[in-house]
């Protein structure tokens, strides 16, 4: 890849396809970048790596980058990192069909580097999330047949696919569709609806592709993030999942890493979108070697849950400091944030996801302001959201967060409270799953949940959408109540 004069200290990009690598190409990467004095390195939410260079570095490493072959860019993102739950792959999903095998081939497809935000993920996994890509190819029931859900670029805007696509077209589709989405502009539900049928009009229509009709829509699985740091057990082996609070790694403990990966023909290492690192494979037998590289290194394993559930964007030092300093909160109060994910947003555009949102506004002086959000059922997956409270100084985030927390958990309860306690006959499966509705704003695509109502305008919980005074308008954009539109879920 073309490279670019560079400021002082500037990053260098360097994409592992599918959040994979082995070890013997990180090693021939990591050692002459301590050769020429880089100590550290950082995983990114898009499971790349990035490290930071000035001008003399960038001029001894340049000829070892291009000729190993590293898709890298220079404080640039014009070609976004493939994602993919390989890493999830016999740990954290139970997926029919999708394997090892399939990942590689669905990753070995791509003979070019994507523009547009790719995701290839099994659904019945919640390390990876669905939706963060322009182009998400999710696994489907039926095999080597995957779901596409369309996220036009720079928006909220989706398109679902309405037939399932081929693993073999995965690479080949992302190639056909890029030219017509890249520069697009979307900016309503309803002109991504019509871009996305003429999309995939134009696809079927080349006849270079094998769609299979499909009348089941994606259901997404209820969201529990899993534990992925530590030793754990699997089969008859045991994984390692390493996390950094500071999200930086040592280029010295990797290189260890992967010199103990050789010697126990270990064939790959993992990153996480949450800027971990995962090592599978790892016999009992050898537990010794690994113990011993982490206390060398002076790793600390087994943070709290409520400290590895959260999403920062890259190199954000303000986003991780405020992380840092919520996490230390609410573990001195020891509250339980279990089934619950969150992200703050500094960057309109970010691809941050989660269940909980911290949205920034804006700062002035030594303060800063957030508006706190959540998607309308707490699925960090779900692409819309609802304002739980707008504008809070960043001093008192953590009260609206230990709130929120409280609010969740008492849903939590009443929902289980109303749940039977036996599987439900025919008779009763329609009466047990309602019809819920819900009202989307259509500039912004905040949704206003009756049963949440909205406290930023003081709109008590349970308030019916028709309820609302002819004054109401949207918490986020003031879109005024008459044009937002209603969603049965």
């Amino acid at each position: 890849m073309q490279s670019k004069t560079i400021k002082k200290g500037q990053f260098i990009k360097v994409n592992l396809s599918g959040g994979a690598i082995s070890p013997g190409e990180l090693a021939n990467l990591l050692i002459p970048l301590e050769e020429v004095g880089i100590t550290e390195v950082k995983f990114g939410s898009r499971q790349q790596l990035y490290f930071r260079v000035n001008d003399t570095q960038l001029e001894e490493l340049e000829y070892i980058l291009i000729n190993q072959e590293f898709a890298y860019e220079i404080g640039e993102d014009i070609y976004p990192n493939i994602v993919s739950s390989y890493v999830a792959d016999g740990l954290f999903n139970q997926g029919p069909w999708v394997r090892e095998g399939v990942y590689k081939d669905v990753l070995d497809s791509f003979e070019f580097n994507p523009q547009l935000k790719v995701n290839v993920v099994d659904c019945t996994q919640s390390l990876v999330p669905y939706y963060t890509g322009n182009l998400n190819f999710i696994t489907s029931e039926f095999s080597n047949y995957w779901h596409l859900q369309l996220r036009f670029p720079k928006s909220n805007v989706f398109y679902t696919w309405s037939t399932l696509v081929n693993t073999d077209d995965i690479a080949r589709l992302t190639l056909f569709l890029e030219p017509m989405m890249i520069g697009t502009l979307v900016a309503s539900s309803s002109e991504g609806q019509t871009l996305g049928q003429k999309l995939e009009a134009s696809a079927i229509a080349s006849g270079k592709f094998l769609f299979q009709p499909t009348e089941q829509p994606f259901m997404e699985p209820a969201f529990k993030l899993p534990y992925y740091e530590g030793f754990n057990n699997y089969q008859d082996r045991l994984w390692l999942g390493v996390y950094r609070r500071s999200e930086t790694f040592s280029t010295a403990f990797l290189r260890d890493i992967c010199h103990l990966c050789l010697r126990h023909r270990i064939g790959q290492l993992y990153t996480t979108p949450w800027k971990s690192i995962i090592i599978k494979d790892i016999q009992p037998t050898t537990r010794a070697d690994w113990d011993s590289v982490l206390d060398r290194h002076r790793i600390n394993l087994r943070h709290a849950l409520n400290e590895l559930n959260w999403m920062t964007e890259d190199f954000d030092p303000i986003a991780l400091a405020l992380k840092q300093e919520l996490v230390h909160h609410m573990n001195w109060l020891d509250i339980r944030t279990y089934k619950l994910c969150f992200g703050i947003k500094m960057q309109p555009k970010s691809g941050i996801w989660g269940s909980v949102i911290l949205r920034f506004i804006e700062s002035k002086g030594d303060k800063s302001w957030f508006n706190v959000q959540h998607t309308p059922d707490f699925n960090p997956n779900s692409r819309d959201f609802v304002t739980y409270r707008k504008r809070v100084e960043r001093a008192e985030l953590i009260n609206v967060i230990l709130a929120l927390c409280e609010d969740f958990y008492q849903l939590q309860g009443s929902t289980v409270a109303q749940e039977p306690h036996h599987l439900p006959t025919q008779a009763t499966t329609e009466k047990s799953n309602p019809v819920r509705v819900t009202y989307q704003c259509p500039a912004c695509q905040t949704i206003y949940d009756p049963i949440w109502g909205d406290s930023t305008q003081h709109v008590a919980a349970g308030t019916l959408f028709e309820n609302l005074p002819a004054t109401y308008c949207c918490s986020i954009c003031e879109t005024e109540k008459s044009t937002f539109k209603k969603l049965i879920n």
